[in-house]
C-alpha cells in the first residue's frame, strides 16, 4: 500500500501572471490526464515526504493512500508551523520499522509512527527551531540543524551537539564519506566530522568553506564523489565530497530588456540580473538547477550546460525533479519538460553566463569570478516544454513522484492532488474487471 504524509505552514502572498509560456491543450506527451483533489487542510500544505511509499507539512499531519486518495490518520501534536520532516527507518528485532521524525517552530522535535499515529517521543526543550535533518543510515544516528548542530539516535536521545552558531543558522545539510558532513551555514558551508569512540559520538568543525558571495539556499548531494551548492546570486559551485576543493564554478547571469513605458533610450538598454537558486536535484550525472523563473541543466560529468530556458515559469520556480524533467512554481503550475536538439543556433550567452564552468581546484575565495562571453555552448539542447499540470491556484510548494503510478503535488491553496498516469489507471481498472470476471466464473 502506497502512503504519504502531508502538511502545510505560513501564508504566502498572491502572485501576478503573465503568459511566459503556453502549450495548448493538445499535450501528447502528457501522460497525467486524470487527477484527484485532496481537501481537509485548512492552511498551506508545504511539504510531502515519502516513508515506505509516505508523505508530510504543517501544524497536523496526514496519512493518505496514494491509489485513493483517502486519509487514514492524522497526527496532531506541533503548536506552530512544521520546519522540517524526514522519514527514519532502522532495524529493531530483526523487522524493519520506518518512522517520522518532524521539527517545529514551537522548538520541538517528535517522532511519529505512521502505522498507529501516535507520537512515540518528543523534545520540547531545544534552545531554538530546527531548519533541517538529516539520517546517516550507516551510523544509525541522525541529525538536527539549527543555532546548532545536534546528534541523535533511534531512541530520540542527545548523543553530543556542538556550540552556538550564528542567528543565520544551519539551513542545509549533506552526508559525506567517512563520517563527515557538509552543512551550510548562511554564505559559508562547514565542514563537520563525527568521531566515534566505542559509543560515543563527538560532532568537530573541521573546516569553512567561504566560496560564495551570498546566502546558501540549496545544498545537495550529487553521487559519492561531488555535492553541490546554489547561492542566493546564482552562483552554483560543484564540491569534492573527499578533500573539498572545488570542481566547478558557475555565477549565473543573464541581460533582461528594461519594461515597456520607459523611454526610448531605456527600451534598448540590456540590464544584468543575478538570480537566486532556489532548489537543486541531481541524478548523479546531471543537476537541475531552479533559478528565479529559470532553469538549468548541467552535466556534471563533463562540466557543462546541457539546456537551459530563462523563463520556464511566470514566477520563481520552488522545486525541481530528473527523474522526469518536472518542475513547479509560484504561479501555481506544474510543468514537463524535455531535452531536444536544436533545430536553430542556440540563444547567445550573455557576459558572465557560464563563465568559470570547468575551473579546478579553486580552494581560497575570490572577490569575483572575471566575465567570459560564450557566443555557442557546444551540444547546448533546448529544454522544450511538453505537459502543463493546471490544477492549483496557489503556489506549489513541492511534488513527489511515485514514479509509474504518479505524483501528488501541494499547494498555498490547501490542497493537494494526486495526478495519475491515464494510461496506466486504465490497464489497472481493466485488469480488476477481468480478475473481477474469473472470481465469478470461479463461484
Amino acid at each position: 500500500m502506497l502512503r504519504w504524509i502531508l502538511g502545510g505552514r505560513e501564508a504566502q502572498g498572491t502572485v501576478e501572471k503573465s503568459a511566459a509560456l503556453f502549450i495548448g491543450e493538445e499535450q501528447p506527451k502528457n501522460c497525467f490526464t486524470e487527477m484527484q483533489v485532496l481537501k481537509g487542510h485548512f492552511d498551506i500544505v508545504r511539504f510531502l515526504v515519502q516513508v515506505d511509499d509516505l508523505s508530510a507539512g504543517d501544524q497536523h499531519l496526514s496519512v493518505c493512500v496514494f491509489q485513493t486518495g483517502d486519509s487514514l490518520i492524522e497526527l496532531r501534536g506541533h503548536t506552530q508551523q512544521i520546519t522540517a520532516m524526514i522519514s527514519y527507518t532502522f532495524i529493531r528485532g530483526g523487522n524493519a520499522h520506518t518512522a517520522l521524525i518532524t521539527a517545529s517552530s514551537d522548538r520541538t522535535l517528535s517522532l511519529w509512527d505512521p502505522d498507529s499515529g501516535n507520537r512515540v517521543q518528543n523534545i520540547s526543550d531545544l534552545q531554538s527551531p530546527v531548519k533541517c535533518l538529516l539520517v546517516l543510515v550507516r551510523l544509525d544516528v541522525w541529525l538536527s540543524g539549527g543555532n546548532e548542530l545536534c546528534v541523535w539516535n533511534r531512541d530520540f536521545e542527545l548523543q553530543c551537539k556542538t556550540v552556538h552558531h550564528s542567528d543565520a543558522g544551519i539551513s542545509a545539510m549533506v552526508e559525506l564519506p567517512k563520517n563527515f558532513i557538509a552543512a551550510a551555514m548562511d554564505k559559508e558551508i562547514v565542514i563537520f566530522k563525527l568521531n566515534l569512540s566505542g559509543s560515543d559520538i563527538v560532532v568537530m568543525a573541521m573546516r569553512h568553506l567561504a566560496d560564495h558571495q551570498d546566502t546558501i539556499h540549496s545544498l545537495i548531494h550529487i553521487n559519492d564523489g561531488l555535492f553541490a551548492s546554489g547561492s542566493h546570486i546564482g552562483e552554483l559551485i560543484i564540491w569534492d565530497s573527499v578533500d573539498w576543493t572545488i570542481q566547478a564554478y558557475e555565477h549565473i547571469l543573464w541581460e533582461e530588456p528594461a519594461r515597456d513605458g520607459q523611454s526610448e533610450f531605456k527600451l534598448n538598454h540590456q540590464k544584468q540580473i543575478e538570480r537566486s537558486i532556489q532548489h537543486m536535484s541531481s541524478d548523479g550525472e546531471y543537476i537541475v538547477a531552479a533559478v528565479g523563473s529559470g532553469l538549468y541543466v548541467y552535466n556534471v560529468l563533463m562540466k557543462s550546460v546541457v539546456a537551459y530556458r530563462r523563463i520556464a515559469h511566470d514566477s520563481n520556480v520552488l522545486h525541481t525533479v530528473l527523474q522526469r524533467l518536472m518542475s513547479c512554481s509560484e504561479d501555481g503550475s506544474v510543468r514537463m519538460w524535455e531535452l531536444q536538439d536544436l533545430p536553430l543556433p542556440a540563444e547567445p550567452a550573455s557576459s558572465g553566463f557560464f563563465g568559470m564552468f570547468g575551473t579546478f581546484g579553486r580552494s581560497s575565495k575570490q572577490t569575483g569570478p572575471p566575465a567570459k562571453k560564450i557566443p555557442e555552448v557546444p551540444g547546448l539542447r533546448s529544454l522544450e516544454l511538453i505537459g502543463d499540470l493546471i490544477g492549483h491556484s496557489g503556489a506549489v510548494q513541492m511534488f513527489l513522484s511515485f514514479k509509474e503510478k504518479g505524483l501528488v503535488t501541494c499547494s498555498t491553496d490547501h490542497l493537494l492532488i494526486i495526478w495519475k498516469d491515464g494510461e496506466f489507471q486504465s490497464q489497472l481498472r481493466s485488469l480488476a474487471v477481468f480478475q473481477k470476471l474469473e472470481e465469478n466464473q470461479e463461484l
